[in-house]
């Protein structure tokens, strides 16, 4: 069958929207994310026999009429469509499905990712042009229903769906997690034939860089994170390291001005030793000597190992503080203490890496005295880089169950983006009002990036590293409107 996987167009007119962030939006910072979870989706049902075309209509900054116009140029007859969905744009993508439909009318039109996942029959309650949604990873469920359609057309068979049933919503067997994630081609082969890298950027990586990941499902139980909630689950499954490095290789070969790798991992480290044996077999290669890598790391790291990667090409690891509270940090089941962020902040800094701070304000408990408290913590921890966003409750997660119950959240998805498409704050507690936890943040942002010893550590660092200074200049120069609002 042929299939067509679409990021589909929103607000283009404001800039590149990154769906598959973590809270999708048209950042401040310019980042867009590669579409990782279509690029494996299509990487699986075309290792199975499959025919698939790609558009990422957002990295293009194509709006609707233009990329409508680039999928009826193709000639292929497309049985099934497959888009990418996210909250904020909900709505848009099933307007953009009722005109393939109208385009297409005896195509299959499929809507995947977190939203649909955390409310199926909502999203199909949407529109008759949608024929079923993935709850849930849905690398083998879109295989399934390919195979299915290209079959005999039994929907109740494809595990994993949900899908209209004339007046009613049916709710097939669950699909099970993928276990090896090995049998996964590269996405970075994937990038190379479809895509181009410089269309992408990530605001913490070196320009331009290449995001894969190397595992699935968190062991850890962030109330507030939503892939692991909708998707991929608790369970950690991670790809051997001799397929990750494997991935290294290929993209040193293939991408000659890639300069680094995001991992986007959410806990690369969450295995030390597979950790120790991806950092030994890259020095192995001479990998850490062509490409640098950053990744998402839990504060309970030890120095041995961010030695090993330091050593092995890393160049900036990032974890989720989040609170300078430790009631807050109980409260969002984060597992960690305050008192193991300074040690991980020295380490860090021992084995000469750099951090990327993430902090968050507007969780249960939130009050000015513990913002203030989180504010107070990062300017002690002086890490590389910081950001500080409000709390953003997706649906499927525990966050936005507590918020939705007490009526703390506003409930239009389309609000979840202001007009221009960049983030906007859903949330209100009878502590504090959104506009509160937005003028913090934006204090919060000032008060760090515009400290003198600030300015002269970044200037230090441009000195010894041209690549991290352009970086530098390239994110501030797109942040520059906000710090000085």
């Amino acid at each position: 069958m042929n299939i067509y996987f679409i990021n589909p167009p929103f607000k283009a007119e404001y800039g590149k929207f990154s769906r598959e962030s973590r809270s999708p939006a048209i950042t401040k910072s310019g980042a867009i994310y590669y579409p990782l979870w279509l690029i494996y989706a299509a990487l699986y049902s075309q290792k199975h026999g499959h025919d698939v075309d790609f558009l990422d209509a957002p990295a293009r900054q194509l709006n609707e009429d233009a990329s409508l116009s680039i999928i009826k140029g193709n000639t292929k007859e497309h049985g099934l469509f497959v888009l990418g969905t996210s909250t904020p744009s909900i709505k848009s993508d099933v307007k953009f499905a009722e005109q393939l439909k109208a385009i297409y009318p005896k195509a299959f039109i499929m809507l995947v990712g977190t939203h649909p996942s955390a409310c199926p029959e909502e999203t199909l309650g949407y529109s008759d042009a949608i024929g079923a949604v993935a709850i849930g990873e849905y690398d083998c469920i879109v295989k399934e229903l390919a195979d299915a359609l290209d079959k005999d057309g039994d929907l109740s068979k494809v595990r994993g769906l949900c899908y209209r049933d004339k007046d009613t919503f049916v709710r097939t067997e669950a699909m099970p997690p993928l276990k090896d994630l090995d049998d996964l081609p590269y996405a970075a082969q994937f990038i190379k034939e479809h895509l181009n890298e410089k269309d992408y950027f990530f605001a913490a990586a070196t320009f331009p860089s290449i995001q894969i990941f190397t595992g699935r499902g968190c062991p850890f139980r962030c109330n507030f994170c939503v892939y692991p909630q909708t998707m991929h689950g608790h369970a950690f499954r991670a790809r051997s390291a001799e397929n990750v490095v494997g991935e290294f290789e290929y993209i040193a070969n293939n991408f000659p001005d890639v300069k680094e790798v995001v991992i986007e991992d959410d806990t690369f480290t969450a295995n030390k030793k597979r950790v120790k044996d991806i950092c030994r077999m890259l020095i192995e290669k001479g990998l850490h000597k062509r490409l640098r890598w950053l990744c998402n790391a839990r504060v309970d790291l030890d120095l041995e190992t961010m030695q090993a990667m330091k050593a092995a090409g890393c160049r900036l690891i990032i974890p989720g503080i989040e609170s300078g509270s430790q009631q807050i940090l109980d409260n969002i089941k984060k597992g960690t203490r305050v008192e193991q962020f300074y040690q991980y902040v020295s380490n860090a800094k021992k084995a000469g890496l750099l951090i990327h701070a993430c902090y968050m304000v507007g969780n249960q408990g939130e009050t000015k005295e513990t913002m203030q408290q989180t504010l107070d913590l990062a300017l002690k921890l002086n890490t590389d880089t910081a950001q500080f966003f409000p709390l953003i409750p997706y649906p499927g997660t525990e966050a936005y169950n507590w918020a939705k119950e007490n009526g703390y959240i506003e409930l239009d998805y389309a609000k979840y983006c202001l007009p221009d498409g960049t983030h906007n704050t859903v949330l209100s507690t009878p502590e504090l009002s959104a506009q509160e936890m937005v003028d913090f943040c934006n204090m919060a942002r000032k008060k760090y990036y515009l400290r003198p010893r600030y300015i002269l550590h970044r200037l230090k660092v441009g000195l010894t590293n041209p690549d991290d200074l352009k970086r530098s200049l390239k994110a501030f120069g797109r942040l520059k409107h906000y710090l000085f609002k």
